[in-house]
């Protein structure tokens, strides 16, 4: 997986691309854990993400907690794969897909 990093004043992009999985879902935990402090608003673009598995949610779970208390959070150009995962889980409910 490439995880694309950028900060612009208060503002976090990551850009995700191939599979948040497993096995990558570390170097995203590693990328976000303890570096949100002074972030307003955290945006995921998942344009070319093709996959995420439940340790993939567990990280968005995380940031979307800590966005709650300190901004906001949302997530772009999911695939309709990832909508459906978002949708069956239950974190449609929880997230913010634009």
């Amino acid at each position: 997986m490439k995880i694309e990093k950028k900060m612009d004043g208060s503002n976090m992009s990551i850009a995700l691309e191939g599979r948040l999985d497993t096995m990558t879902a570390p170097l995203l935990e590693s990328e976000i854990q303890g570096k949100l402090d002074g972030v307003a608003e955290l945006q995921f673009d998942f344009d070319k993400l093709v996959y995420i598995s439940s340790a993939g949610l567990r990280v968005l779970l995380s940031a979307q907690k800590i966005m709650n208390k300190q901004g906001k959070m949302f997530i772009k150009n999911v695939c309709d794969e990832i909508k459906e995962i978002f949708e069956v889980t239950g974190f449609s409910d929880i997230l913010t897909v634009v």
